[in-house]
């Protein structure tokens, strides 16, 4: 691995690690509750799956292992913090 490549990769993880604290504080003073998070987890696996067409351009690979994250971290702050889930349409 180069040593461009290597910061790019520790500052991706920094940045997951800001995230992942900022939601869980979020959480735990009540300015999310549940049914934000997942409301937050589907709109990441949405413009994951439209990639090509979002109006924010980003790396199609970098969207996808996104919205798997999100889907992780929201799994962990749900079953950590509980709550009510967000009413299906």
């Amino acid at each position: 691995m180069t040593e461009l490549s290597h910061l790019e990769n520790r500052a991706g993880d920094e940045s997951l690690v800001i995230l992942q604290s900022l939601l869980c504080i979020l959480r735990e003073k009540n300015l999310l509750n549940r049914a934000d998070i997942e409301e937050l987890c589907e709109r990441v696996a949405l413009r994951a799956t439209q990639a090509e067409r979002d109006p924010l351009p980003c790396c199609a690979e970098a969207t996808r292992t996104a919205a798997v994250e999100m889907g992780r971290i929201g799994t962990y702050i749900g079953q950590r913090y509980g709550g009510k889930h967000r009413p299906r349409a």
